[in-house]
């Protein structure tokens, strides 16, 4: 796998995690849907700039697939923020980090073929994201179990939004993909957000915060996009996947919730499976 490659997926995955853990905590102040939906229409309107300054072109071909995309991320997010506002974030993080798999196997059942090295690579740095928080999961508390079905819902639609995410940005052009991805999430979201009455008008700080969010979102998914047409697909969605480790560090620092022995040794498991990865 390229350096270049491993560069711009784990700067996705670091930029997600500022951008979800955000998310969570603005999602306990306010609703879940009036976060994404803001935070999605910042993005948009940065994404538009970007595409007037390069002529605002599109690809057809790789707008719908992002289109596609964004339907899956528009669900995932809403359920992700959603269960973040419910649930301990080193918990509800690593479940939805599992959506790789959603990815992972998909291209390799269309014909990618990385190497056994890489694969264990990948399994060792998937395995760790999970670990991470695997101590928090034996206390039972009020709201978990909704937290958790929420969050295996926002794994299997982000796993989605990843792949044909990454397809688009390949086979075509990456702009037009993220464009079609915006259009496809901010339309899905909006109508859920107008139908269940989420007020979408907000104060100049919490506007300011929320917008802030949905850039760092945006710029995730740029990385991403890119670090795509640098490597295999199966191998990029995993290390993209490892968010969770910089939304339970972030945890620690800025919330106080407890590192377990557990938890740090699945963050350096996820550390070894990227060395194996970079190497692979």
């Amino acid at each position: 796998m390229s350096g270049l490659a491993v560069l711009l997926a784990l700067g996705s995955s670091a930029v997600w995690g500022v951008a979800d853990f955000s998310g969570g905590l603005m999602s306990r102040r306010l609703p879940a849907l009036t976060v994404t939906v803001v935070s999605q229409g910042a993005g948009f309107v940065a994404l538009l700039a970007v595409l007037a300054a390069h002529g605002g072109r599109l690809d057809g071909r790789s707008f719908w697939l992002g289109l596609l995309a964004g339907l899956g991320g528009g669900v995932g997010l809403a359920a992700f923020y959603r269960a973040l506002s419910l649930g301990t974030m080193s918990i509800v993080s690593p479940l939805v980090a599992c959506g790789a798999l959603v990815p992972f196997v998909v291209s390799v059942a269309t014909g990618e073929r990385p190497s056994p090295v890489s694969v264990g690579g990948a399994g060792a740095a998937l395995a760790g994201a999970v670990l991470a928080s695997a101590e928090e999961w034996r206390a039972p508390a009020r709201g978990r179990a909704l937290a958790v079905a929420l969050a295996i819902v926002a794994a299997a639609a982000l796993g989605g939004f990843v792949y044909f995410l990454g397809l688009g940005s390949r086979e075509g052009s990456a702009l037009s993909t993220l464009v079609g991805a915006r259009v496809g999430s901010l339309t899905l979201l909006t109508a859920l957000a107008l139908v269940r009455g989420a007020p979408l008008l907000l104060g100049r700080r919490p506007l300011a915060i929320v917008a802030a969010i949905g850039l760092c979102d945006v710029s995730a998914n740029a990385l991403f996009a890119l670090a795509s047409g640098h490597s295999l697909l199966a191998l990029v969605s995993v290390l993209g996947s490892l968010y969770p480790v910089m939304t339970v560090v972030l945890a620690h620092v800025v919330l106080g919730e407890r590192l377990t022995a557990t938890q740090l040794g699945g963050v350096g498991l996820a550390l070894a499976g990227v060395a194996v990865l970079s190497t692979g």
